[in-house]
């Protein structure tokens, strides 16, 4: 039987590491062709090793130029086109290091809307466009302000991209829940349901591999937070605060 991903040309921006090089490597395991972009050219190598030899684009979503450039050399050529990049620096509002957070929002926020601009360019009719939000975009919690409001804004993108582009491109939103990666590494709080990237990717491939318009994992906790996002806000905020300790 046949592999749901086998011969499907797929880029991933924000390959090196995490959940990018989990689902690379759950991905090429599957029979995809994989396209492996970041800023880390060394552990994108490495990666592609891993994968079959798939082709590696260095890219830094905060220079657009380097986007255009792996888009112009692409074309039209890709069944499936995911974009994990993102930057993330917890901290109280109050402390937030101005430069630190105009680099994330412009990476999560803009960089993401690049990826989206490009994705007609660079995607084959029909073809999937994969955006991460996070469960941290459901709600927003105490010292992670300016990331969860990028993840936020992602979900809100990648609703209105899910009419605007049909049919032409299926748009897809991830939103994980505590994954053990470097990101996650940086917080000093109790994460619930905390998963590996590798259970992580195989809920992505699944989940690209099927008709729904969001992946959200693990359920157990995503669905504690969805239905945050339904209270009233006196009962949420209350739960809220509760679950951030």
């Amino acid at each position: 039987m046949a592999n749901s991903f086998d011969g499907k040309r797929i880029w991933i921006i924000g390959a090196s590491s995490g959940i990018g090089a989990a689902l690379a490597r759950e991905l090429a395991g599957q029979g995809a062709q994989l396209v492996l972009s970041a800023r880390d050219e060394d552990a994108l190598r490495k990666l592609a090793e891993d994968c079959g030899g798939a082709e590696v684009l260095p890219l830094d979503l905060a220079e657009p130029d380097t986007l255009d450039a792996a888009v112009a050399q692409l074309g039209q050529s890709l069944d499936a086109m995911v974009c994990t990049a993102a930057l993330y620096d917890p901290a109280r509002v109050v402390d937030l290091d101005r430069e630190k957070t105009a680099k994330l929002v412009q990476v999560n926020v803009t960089g993401t809307l690049l990826v989206a601009q490009s994705a007609p360019k660079v995607l084959k009719e029909g073809g999937q466009l994969v955006l991460f939000g996070s469960v941290a975009g459901y709600v927003g919690l105490p010292k992670g302000q300016a990331y969860s409001a990028t993840k936020a804004a992602i979900i809100n993108l990648a609703e209105t991209l899910r009419i605007e582009l049909a049919p032409a491109i299926d748009v897809r939103l991830v939103c994980p829940g505590f994954v053990r990666t470097r990101l996650t590494d940086k917080n000093d709080f109790n994460m619930p349901a905390m998963i590996e990237p590798e259970e992580a990717a195989r809920d992505i491939a699944k989940g690209m591999a099927g008709r729904g318009f969001e992946i959200h994992f693990p359920k157990r906790f995503t669905y504690v937070l969805k239905l945050l996002r339904v209270l009233p806000y006196p009962l949420a905020l209350r739960l809220t605060e509760r679950l951030a300790g």
